[in-house]
């Protein structure tokens, strides 16, 4: 394989190092991490790490627990379970402690915990109702924090249960069989890791997509604002 900079691709997103380390408990410990994505307000490799599951899977060279290998259907079923359940939890604590854990603060746990996160998924919720549930699922660390800001805002979890369901399926789904079948790609396979990073890339694009557009938005509001107060102006 080619082997990208460090610089590049740190260990800690690189799903092949973190596959590797895990051994014989590789799909019990990605479920762990799927989990902790999508409840416990980690940031971690979801999208490239579920492609990777999928590729390792196709070969035959995933684990869990020392017996033969797991068929796709057993992987994407404990994914899928573990998606689900992650966000679960993310909504309960985001109904216990969630309000305490973004006040403003200092150091790192300001960064992580940052009031703006809490902003832009709840515009997120605005601009797409329930629907942002499955949505966000693609969409990186607004994945992370929509549950929480569904359980601060004491969303009908009846109405949470059935889109995060659907959003937790589709995500585990669409990206692992990505994997399964793209993955054997000669291309894709001796440059793996040059196509994990495409893969990071391209899941922020929707983020990035949505900065820009909330960035001429607010220029396009302001120009007007200015017209408006220039054209109020009184005129000897």
């Amino acid at each position: 394989m080619t082997v990208l900079p460090p610089l590049l691709l740190p260990s800690w997103l690189d799903p092949e190092v973190i596959i590797t380390a895990l051994g014989n408990w590789a799909l019990w410990g990605v479920a762990l991490i799927v989990f902790a994505e999508c409840g416990l307000f980690s940031i971690l490799p979801g999208d490239s790490l579920l492609f990777a599951v999928g590729m390792f899977t196709a070969l035959g060279t995933i684990s869990y627990g020392g017996g033969p290998a797991p068929t796709m259907g057993v992987v994407g079923a404990v994914l899928m379970v573990a998606a689900v359940l992650g966000n679960v939890s993310g909504y309960w604590l985001g109904r216990l402690i969630g309000p305490p854990l973004f006040k403003p603060r200092s150091g790192l746990a300001g960064k992580i915990f940052d009031p703006k996160h809490v902003d832009r998924t709840h515009q997120f919720f605005d601009k797409y109702g329930s629907k942002a549930l499955i949505l966000a699922r693609f969409v990186p660390l607004v994945r992370t924090f929509v549950t929480l800001i569904a359980g601060v805002g004491k969303m009908s979890f009846r109405s949470f249960m059935l889109y995060t369901a659907i959003g937790g399926v589709a995500w585990v789904a669409l990206v692992t069989t990505a994997g399964y079948f793209l993955g054997g790609v000669p291309l894709i396979k001796d440059n793996f890791e040059a196509a994990v990073v495409l893969i990071v890339l391209v899941s922020v694009l929707p983020m990035v997509w949505e900065y820009l557009k909330h960035k001429r938005a607010t220029k396009a509001a302001q120009s007007a604002a200015a017209r408006t107060a220039d054209s109020s102006q009184p005129t000897d």
